[in-house]
């Protein structure tokens, strides 16, 4: 059996961010990811938006995460040239009847923070984007895009250069927790069992039906998983946008907005559609439904421009018709296993949040 200090499950920004911080602090650390690379599923299938921290509740670890990770995203993007914009986002009520949950969004994110946010005129903001119509608008110049895959490769570098390990098609097929000690057993080609002190649960998808595989983790720790999948359609040409745009959230989502990315292409969604599985294929049907959101705020959107793009899947606390759940990252205060940390429900704003969730991860493993 090998032994190692430190095992962190999953090998997506929020993993990788882990397993820097934890070999930083001169751990001993290997990432085990079932999958063939790095970031292949929600870390790169999402809108690459670094958040400032508008929507979630005070006090909340979304709100905390998001407001303290995006001031470290950003100084680790510009530190690593890492590609990364802080082009800023237009948060539009399109109807007057939308302007008390504009107001109460801006109320929230000064709550928790954020407190460069502005609000202006519809005409305001279409002197800023001419192809824009809405009644009002709050502006949010910290709001941001990065390359996500970029992102990781950096992270997991520095990972690597102090010494942590990533091993792919390594999936975790069981774990026995006893007193401290762990005994993790990995299949895929090459079977092995490894001994560890610690263990983090950053399995994304799959951390929820890891830890019911956990032999000493009470099941009452492990909180029922909602799949939503969020599809994505691009635009044929270069939409006339050169910031995000974001209509007010709906029940199960921020709405479908607009977002660009780093190399100017235009990108619609996500959507919500609650699943029961792993599909990423995007039904082109859904495409009517995004002709009418979108043209609420951009009416000139031409005929047949939107192309499915690509879909993603959020695994979330919370299942239709219910309030937004908030991250969910126990330790062995909450559970009762010492040196076990499980991550549920990291969503976004889990990749703007990803080093500052690393930092609390530590602090919960004893290994700050």
């Amino acid at each position: 059996m090998d032994q190692i200090e430190c095992v962190v499950i999953g090998a997506g920004v929020v993993g990788l961010a882990v397993a820097r911080a934890l070999a930083a602090r001169g751990h001993e650390v290997i990432v085990l990811e079932s999958a063939e690379a790095i970031g292949v599923g929600t870390s790169s299938r999402n809108s690459e938006v670094i958040h400032a921290g508008l929507y979630y509740p005070r006090g909340s670890l979304k709100a905390t995460l998001c407001v303290r990770g995006r001031e470290m995203l950003y100084e680790y993007c510009a530190a690593h040239s890492v590609p990364h914009q802080r082009c800023g986002k237009l948060l539009v009520a399109t109807a007057r009847n939308q302007i008390p949950q504009l107001e109460g969004i801006l109320a929230r994110g000064k709550e928790n923070g954020v407190l460069d946010l502005m609000r202006i005129s519809g005409e305001a903001a279409q002197a800023l984007e001419p192809a824009l119509q809405c009644v009002e608008a709050v502006f949010s110049p910290q709001t941001g895009i990065v390359d996500s895959h970029q992102l990781m490769l950096a992270i997991q570098g520095d990972a690597e250069r102090d010494g942590a390990v990533c091993a792919f098609h390594a999936p975790v097929e069981a774990i026995e927790a006893n007193n401290g000690r762990f005994v993790v057993k990995v299949g895929g080609t090459a079977p092995t069992t490894i001994i560890a002190a610690c263990v983090i649960n950053s399995a994304g998808l799959q951390a929820n039906a890891l830890a019911c595989r956990i032999r000493g983790l009470d099941a009452r720790h492990v909180p029922p998983l909602y799949l939503a999948r969020g599809n994505y359609f691009s635009v044929s040409g270069r939409a006339p946008f050169s910031r995000l745009i974001y209509p007010m959230p709906n029940d199960a989502g921020l709405g479908v907005h607009l977002t660009i990315d780093l190399g100017g292409q235009a990108r619609f969604g996500p959507d919500v559609e609650w699943v029961d599985s792993l599909n990423y294929d995007v039904d082109p049907h859904r495409a009517e439904a995004f002709y009418a959101a979108i043209r609420a705020y951009w009416p000139q959107l031409p005929d047949d421009a939107l192309q499915p793009a690509y879909a993603g899947i959020r695994p979330k606390l919370s299942g239709p018709g219910e309030p937004p759940a908030d991250f969910l990252i126990q330790g062995a205060a909450a559970h009762g296993v010492r040196g076990l940390v499980n991550l549920f429900g990291i969503e976004s704003p889990g990749l703007t949040a990803c080093l500052a969730i690393a930092q609390r991860v530590c602090e919960l493993a004893g290994r700050g």
